[in-house]
């Protein structure tokens, strides 16, 4: 991947990460609302997690060659 590539991926997952923990935050404050008596919230909020989780991965390895990013 060549580095102007990995600029582009760069920006698109930072914008997939910044939209995944505004949806964390709202699931998160309904839980809260409903006094954490939603299993189902629960289960969005851990599937946000891991979704997170995947682009921190992916974004730490575009980094692997010592890029300019």
């Amino acid at each position: 991947m060549s580095e102007d590539e990995k600029g582009k991926r760069f920006l698109e997952l930072i914008d997939q990460q910044n939209t995944v923990q505004w949806s964390i935050i709202a699931k998160l404050t309904l839980l809260v609302k409903s006094k954490w008596n939603s299993s189902q919230l629960q289960a969005d909020i851990e599937s946000l997690v891991d979704t997170h989780s995947e682009i921190t991965k992916e974004l730490n390895s575009l980094d692997k060659n010592d890029s300019i990013l």
